[in-house]
């Protein structure tokens, strides 16, 4: 089907509620869809927002557009969480229904404030001739989830940048509020982090675009994400159109980190511990992570589990896209580890031992966790959601002898998947040393973390629901365990 702007725009009371139903039922019914992450009700997911702790709970607010797997009028909807894992539903949370936002409620951010949640996003103003200006708002949450949306912006876009300007992050550092801005320059139409700081979040002052250095960072940034992480300073953001000498992708846009030393907010500088960002996932499909730094003292993301300008097999049937569980993050030796919460152990039931058996299941289901410790020194072939005869299955190709890597292929795994970057990812691994590997899988989703969060490659894939075989291609010296994955919606 193809969407007219018409569509795409069409206000929301002006859609039939059997529609909605109809749709939350397709996507509910898919035998594609995940069980223990967040995913679409219907239409499509986008971008995490407003990840954030108030009242005694984790809040997530979610870009959506319920009526169909495209970009359209986003909105906001709200979940909630005591523990990072057990995500509740409690609906729309941002409408597009005022004149600041009446072509979308497009991404931001968080943060409590004398009692209340501040819910910071970019308006999508149309005019009449459908020239595009991105207002920054903020809206309050108080403590019975109520949100009052404010009569005007509280930064309006500069005369210095594009209409590509968007994606607040909203926090308080060392007495100061500030913003981190997504933006394109107007003049040199290249990528940016504009700064904006506050004493009283009233009155803004611009203090100008981060130094990243000498190199441009493509022609636009989205999501720009500043967190804490063991004292260090760490920039998550994703920077289009980035030149692959800088730093090397295969996804259509990267989503990237970069740690530094020290960063000075006022004075617009950050000074990196690495030359050059990395790939914050080296799997297919993640983009647009945000990242907060909660009250245990711990920093957490999450990931949109989709990218701009791809389409997925899903959607034929009317939803898109997923959330990638929450993430807390640690820096060992200069790089960013990225380790599953502890609370994700609670879904778990059915456990099986494994010990060098070459099948480890038969009929695993589409739900599970399963975690190895791979011997030094073998190479061998992995595969996941497998037929009988190994010829259609995701393959985890693992060699820990001299020439250590980790290939992940999604070529004979189901229908194809944005075949134009790739059906393979490839992962350096230090020779002749021992291998973990935890796998989660649900329903369409696959995360792989790997060396205990030293890598983490995430993904899409579409077996058939009857290829349910996980077994190794030949025998293999290995121990792990095997669990099945309770539901968490």
């Amino acid at each position: 089907m193809e969407w007219t702007r018409e569509q795409r725009y069409r206000k929301y009371k002006d859609w039939d509620a059997q529609t909605l139903l109809d749709l939350q039922a397709q996507a509910a019914t898919s035998p594609y869809q995940m069980h223990y992450h967040i995913h679409p009700l219907s239409g499509l997911l986008n971008d995490p927002n407003g990840f954030s702790y108030y009242n005694g709970e984790y809040h997530l607010f979610c870009q959506s557009y319920p009526f169909g797997p495209v970009h359209g009028v986003k909105s906001w909807i709200h979940f909630a969480s005591p523990d990072l894992v057990h995500w509740h539903y409690l609906g729309p949370a941002i409408d597009p229904d005022s004149d600041l936002d009446n072509a979308g409620a497009y991404s931001g951010s968080a943060m409590e404030h004398n009692g209340k949640l501040l819910l910071m996003y970019t308006g999508n103003h149309r005019d009449e001739d459908w020239t595009r200006i991105p207002y920054q708002v903020i809206a309050e949450m108080d403590e019975n989830n109520h949100i009052t949306k404010p009569d005007k912006a509280a930064i309006l876009p500069p005369d210095h940048v594009s209409e590509h300007f968007r994606d607040p992050q909203l926090f308080q550092h060392n007495g100061k509020y500030y913003v981190l801005l997504g933006a394109q320059d107007a003049k040199t139409k290249s990528g940016h982090i504009d700064i904006y700081e506050s004493d009283d979040l009233e009155t803004w002052h611009e203090n100008g675009y981060l130094d990243l250095g000498k190199n441009e960072m493509g022609y636009m940034i989205e999501c720009p994400n500043l967190v804490f992480v063991d004292n260090y300073p760490v920039l998550i953001f994703c920077p289009q159109g980035l030149d692959k000498s800088i730093a090397d992708y295969q996804n259509i846009y990267p989503n990237m980190y970069w740690i530094g030393k020290d960063i000075n907010l006022s004075k617009a500088q950050f000074t990196p511990l690495q030359d050059h960002p990395a790939n914050l996932d080296d799997g297919f499909d993640v983009y647009a992570t945000q990242a907060f730094n909660a009250p245990d003292g711990n920093a957490y993301a999450i990931s949109w589990v989709g990218l701009p300008d791809c389409t997925y097999p899903t959607d034929k049937e009317n939803w898109a896209n997923c959330y990638s569980q929450v993430k807390r993050l640690e820096i060992k030796d200069g790089v960013l580890y990225q380790h599953p919460v502890d609370a994700i152990k609670n879904l778990r039931h059915n456990e099986k031992q494994l010990n060098d058996e070459k099948i480890i299941s038969q009929k695993a289901g589409k739900q599970y966790e399963l975690k190895l410790h791979l011997a030094a020194g073998q190479a061998g072939k992995l595969h996941l959601a497998s037929n009988e005869d190994l010829s259609a299955s995701l393959v985890v190709d693992f060699n820990t002898a001299q020439d250590a890597k980790l290939t992940i292929d999604r070529a004979s795994s189901g229908p194809a998947v944005n075949p134009d970057y790739g059906a393979t990812r490839t992962i350096e691994l230090n020779a002749n040393q021992d291998l973990d590997l935890d796998i989660f899988v649900d329903g369409s989703l696959c995360e792989i973390f790997i060396n205990d969060g030293r890598h983490v490659a995430t993904l899409r894939f579409f077996a058939p629901s009857s290829n349910q075989k996980i077994t190794f291609d030949k025998d293999t010296k290995y121990t792990g365990r095997l669990w099945s994955m309770n539901s968490i919606l």
